[in-house]
């Protein structure tokens, strides 16, 4: 937790508006994309609530981008803190969702504000939001030990994460429904509710959102997803733990 601290004051300390970035960077994607998408979109794929529906996928996928990108640099940018003390690596990676969670806490106290204001009632499921994100905190963290070992091998993985985030960003359906926009293709429409990206923010619309329901599957599925890349991405990255002490 430590290091997780000190490593999200001194990224941020260093620019005008410091820790304030924490909830101005989702807060203006959410903005941008609003702003742009608001004028696109039409018909069966434009959701009711708009401007809630796109706040809460903004502010959930944030989570996951800042745990894929930043597990895809967990072992390589400590490498002489690898090479010098003997730890248990997966610290490491740990260490960048725990970052990312004390992120989110400011960031969902802000989405909470957001909400109210545009009209969302509060409710006791809003308080499901806590135990989704810790389940998608474990799906993370497997997903970052994954990514930290392949890292270790081939280093082109970080020059992918954006790519592949910018593909679940809008696979995930972020500003769009997905249902009525592949009502047509239930087939794709199936494989898009298995993305666990688009499952958990599913959720979070759920317990946060009056008028909208997350598919049953997403339910089961997410919790699934979170436990298999969990322990296969703990012994993935046990399995490789010999050689991330070794220059390139």
């Amino acid at each position: 937790m430590r290091l997780a601290g000190s490593r999200l004051i001194s990224g941020l300390l260093p620019n005008r508006l410091g820790v304030l970035w924490i909830v101005l960077k989702p807060l203006a994607l959410a903005i941008v994309y609003g702003t742009i998408f608001n004028f696109i979109l039409a018909g069966s794929a434009r959701p009711a609530n708009f401007v809630p529906y796109l706040i809460v996928g903004v502010f959930v996928f944030e989570f996951f981008t800042g745990c894929f990108g930043g597990g895809s640099k967990a072992i390589t940018s400590n490498s002489k803190l690898v090479q010098s003390f003997g730890f248990p690596r997966v610290l490491l990676p740990a260490s960048v969702i725990a970052e990312q969670a004390m992120r989110m806490i400011p960031v969902v106290l802000l989405l909470g504000i957001l909400l109210l204001i545009l009209g969302e009632p509060i409710t006791w499921s809003w308080l499901l939001i806590i135990p989704i994100l810790a389940v998608m905190g474990a799906f993370n963290l497997g997903v970052a030990l994954v990514v930290a070992r392949i890292a270790v091998r081939t280093r082109d993985i970080q020059q992918l994460v954006p790519i592949i985030n910018r593909v679940l960003f809008y696979a995930s359906g972020i500003f769009f429904n997905v249902d009525g926009a592949l009502a047509d293709f239930p087939t794709l429409l199936t494989i898009v509710h298995l993305i666990p990206t688009y499952e958990f923010i599913s959720l979070a619309r759920d317990v946060l959102l009056s008028g909208y329901s997350a598919p049953l599957l997403a339910w089961v599925a997410a919790p699934i997803w979170a436990l298999v890349m969990l322990v296969g991405g703990l012994l993935y990255f046990w399995r490789g733990e010999p050689r991330y002490g070794l220059s390139d």
